[in-house]
C-alpha cells in the first residue's frame, strides 16, 4: 500500500477530512492524495497559491506577513494551512512552502521548505533542509507531509 493510500485509509477510520494549500508542490500533493481510488471520501480540495498575491488574495495569508517573512518561512506555512483548512471546513489541512531551486529565493537556500498540519486544536509546522534537484525536492516534500499527517492520525486514534 502506498503512503497516500494509507493516509487516505487512516482519514476514512477516523472519519477525518483533509483540504492543501500547496505552494512549491504545484499540485503534487493534492494529486498524491486524490490518485489514491476512494480520495473522495476524505479530499475536500486543494489550493495552489504560487505566488505571494495569491497566497494573500486565495488564501488569505496576511500581506503585511508576507511583507515582514516572506513566503518561506514558518508563519506563512502556517497561515496557509490554517486559512486552506478554514476554507474547506476540513478536519485537517496540509501546507507546503519552500524554495525547489534551481537558485535561491528570498535569501533562503534551495531545499529549504516549511510545511505545516493544521487541525482545530493545533498548528504543527516543520522546516525542512532537502537535497536533490528540484523534481526530488518537490517530491520529498510531499512524503513528508503525507507522513506527517499519517503519524498524527495513528498518534490521535491512540489516544
Amino acid at each position: 500500500m502506498s503512503l497516500a493510500a494509507e493516509v487516505v485509509a487512516a482519514l476514512r477510520t477516523a472519519g477525518a477530512s483533509i483540504s492543501v494549500a500547496e505552494s512549491l508542490t504545484g499540485g503534487r500533493l493534492c494529486a498524491a492524495l486524490v490518485d489514491v481510488p476512494g480520495a473522495s471520501d476524505v479530499v475536500l480540495g486543494g489550493i495552489v497559491a504560487y505566488t505571494a498575491e495569491a497566497k494573500t488574495r486565495v488564501l488569505g495569508v496576511d500581506p503585511v506577513l508576507l511583507e515582514n517573512v516572506g513566503t518561506v518561512d514558518a508563519s506563512t506555512a502556517a497561515a496557509m494551512a490554517l486559512n486552506v483548512r478554514r476554507q474547506f471546513d476540513s478536519t485537517y489541512a496540509l501546507a507546503t512552502t519552500g524554495v525547489a531551486g534551481p537558485v535561491p529565493s528570498e535569501g533562503k537556500a534551495v531545499g529549504t521548505v516549511y510545511i505545516a498540519l493544521a487541525s482545530a486544536n493545533d498548528i504543527d509546522v516543520r522546516q525542512l533542509t532537502l537535497d536533490g534537484d528540484r523534481d526530488s525536492i518537490r517530491n520529498d516534500t510531499v512524503l513528508q507531509c503525507l507522513s506527517l499527517l499519517l503519524a498524527t492520525l495513528k498518534e490521535e486514534t491512540q489516544r
